[in-house]
């Protein structure tokens, strides 16, 4: 933080801003807490490239891969049983998911909420010593309150889908790995959207404003003054949420029957007659809508729509594959993930 130069600061003002000012030690925990949180992220992607080069010489580098992130349909005959567990453990990752994601927006929200209600007197001595970076403070904390709860309202969907929509096949089986990183996703994506904001809380030390009393009016109305960047990124987010809801309804339909537990059927409606994998789809757009939300300049956000897009992607083109093993008359109009393009 650069000490403003202007000749209006007195001397009692200016020895408040050096005693208040963050400690490097604190500046420098809150950028590693940021690049562990980018890692895994970066690490994913360079393996999704990797796993995605159509080389010979890879084959089996490929065929790791899948026998770790595979599952149910696209998982490798060959994965061992020991080392799988049953699909419908997917439960598991949004469980984790609400209740982790639920504690970050609350905390998260109580903070703004804490943040952006001071006095004028508060406000107009922290715009003389700042600059007037603490409007940009309270902007982004705000910001980090909407993607938070837009992404409870995804994993919220995701638990309640996959106990009364998914119907998983008994046979249906991950690898324990893909077991493992989806909890470990569900823990660092909604961590991710507010990683910056962690950090500068780290960094600038214990707030020192005053706790207003609690107005529930109060704490929605920031929301509502958001950017236009949250509006279209939200309208986004909501779109591709909607056509998964529908997609997902058309794969638990598909087995409402117990005897069809073991049967796969070709799916129909909504995005499945132009892709493979239109969940997946829907799920990339949500993400397109998460990084429009978030302003398009973060680079945590960035790499985790980065390792979504090439997870899905490779996933998709997997599926894809299967379906048109399995089935002799596939629908050849039908692409994997994106429509007329791959």
């Amino acid at each position: 933080m650069v000490f403003p130069r202007t000749p209006n600061l007195n001397k009692i003002e200016r020895d408040l801003y050096f005693l208040l000012r963050p400690p490097q030690e604190s500046m420098e925990l809150g950028i590693w807490i940021v690049w562990l949180v980018r890692a895994p992220w970066i690490a994913v992607i360079l393996l999704m490239v990797i796993a995605s080069i159509p080389s010979s010489k890879l084959r089996l580098f490929h065929e790791l891969v899948w026998s770790f992130t595979g599952r149910g349909k696209i998982l490798l005959p060959s994965s061992s049983q020991k080392w799988t567990v049953p699909q419908k453990y997917f439960a598991h990752f949004y469980v984790f998911g609400v209740a982790w994601t639920t504690l970050l927006l609350a905390i998260t929200w109580m903070y703004a909420f804490k943040m952006a209600l001071l006095s004028s007197e508060e406000f107009m001595f922290s715009r003389h010593l700042t600059g007037g970076s603490h409007v940009e403070s309270q902007f982004k904390v705000w910001r980090a309150v909407f993607l938070l709860f837009l992404m409870e309202i995804q994993v919220l969907r995701r638990l309640i889908e996959s106990f009364y929509v998914f119907k998983y096949s008994p046979f249906a089986r991950m690898n324990v790995l893909t077991y493992l990183g989806g909890l470990y996703y569900y823990a660092a994506a909604p961590l991710s959207l507010c990683v910056n904001l962690v950090a500068e809380f780290i960094s600038e030390g214990k707030d020192h404003t005053s706790s207003p009393e609690f107005d529930l009016l109060s704490s929605l109305s920031p929301l509502m003054k958001l950017g236009w960047c949250q509006l279209v990124g939200g309208i986004i987010f909501l779109w591709g949420w909607l056509h998964q809801r529908r997609c997902h309804a058309i794969l638990g339909s598909l087995r409402e029957n117990p005897s069809q537990a073991k049967e796969y059927i070709i799916p129909h409606g909504d995005w499945f007659e132009i892709v493979s994998s239109p969940h997946y789809l829907a799920e990339i757009v949500l993400y397109v809508g998460l990084v429009i939300a978030s302003g398009g300049t973060d680079i945590t956000v960035w790499l985790l729509f980065g390792s979504v897009v090439g997870n899905l992607s490779l996933s998709a083109g997997e599926t894809h594959r299967w379906y048109l093993r399995k089935f002799e008359h596939y629908p050849d109009n039908r692409n994997a993930i994106f429509p007329y393009v791959y």
